[in-house]
């Protein structure tokens, strides 16, 4: 148990730095996914790690302007100019 949450927490420490904050984000979603994975195998509630997941990538995107403006979820304005 000890390496497993010494890996986590490093994710999270690469997460908290802003200029490694998505390789931090890939990291922890791939961390959960496994998580996700391993409690779907034994039938058990995945639904946590799939929630924290969810949670980091969506702290990261109302922390990082590059990440909103790459992903863009809503329309741009239309122009008035011919």
């Amino acid at each position: 148990m000890t390496p497993i949450g010494i890996v986590e927490l490093l994710c999270v420490v690469v997460y908290l730095i802003p200029r490694t904050s998505v390789l931090g984000a890939i990291l922890i979603t791939g961390y959960f996914g496994g998580a996700v994975a391993t409690h779907v195998r034994v039938s058990d509630a995945f639904v946590i790690p799939l929630v924290l997941g969810v949670l980091a990538w969506g702290g990261l995107f109302l922390r990082d302007a590059r990440l909103r403006e790459l992903l863009q979820l809503k329309k741009p304005a239309k122009s008035l100019r011919p």
